[in-house]
């Protein structure tokens, strides 16, 4: 074992969303809306990789696991339900002779992050709301 903490465990793109996890439209909770996080992307592992990930085009499986400081079966795990989510692209090839893997976000996978920290936003926008009608 290497010391790294396995947060590969959370829902995963089947589990059925909980009440905070319906998809934005628009990016901004209506008032009287629950801000909607991601439930994909929402888990701390996910949450990682795809904020490494929409900071480039594309990036090789070994950059991205040291970047994220996960294990190989970690960012594989989280990987694959991401692809499964469709906000992740997996290309397979090689250099050399040697096998490489590389991640890209998805589209779909960049406007799911850009909901989210809106959502995200939205809470804390909230929280500073509600501090400063009660006079906090």
């Amino acid at each position: 074992m290497s010391g790294e903490a396995d947060l590969g465990d959370g829902p995963a793109p089947g589990d059925g969303p909980a009440r905070d996890e319906r998809p934005a439209q628009s990016g901004r909770a209506a008032p009287d809306e629950a801000p909607a996080l991601d439930g994909v992307i929402h888990h701390p592992t996910r949450l990682t990789l795809v904020a490494f990930l929409s900071a480039c085009d594309e990036a090789e499986f070994a950059a991205v696991r040291d970047g994220c400081r996960v294990s190989d079966s970690v960012l594989s795990k989280n990987a694959s339900a991401l692809e499964a989510a469709g906000y992740l692209h997996v290309r397979k090839g090689h250099v050399g002779k040697r096998p490489r893997t590389w991640l890209s976000l998805t589209p779909a996978g960049r406007q799911a992050l850009t909901r989210h920290l809106a959502a995200l936003q939205d809470l804390v926008d909230a929280a500073r709301g509600a501090a400063s009608s009660v006079g906090a």
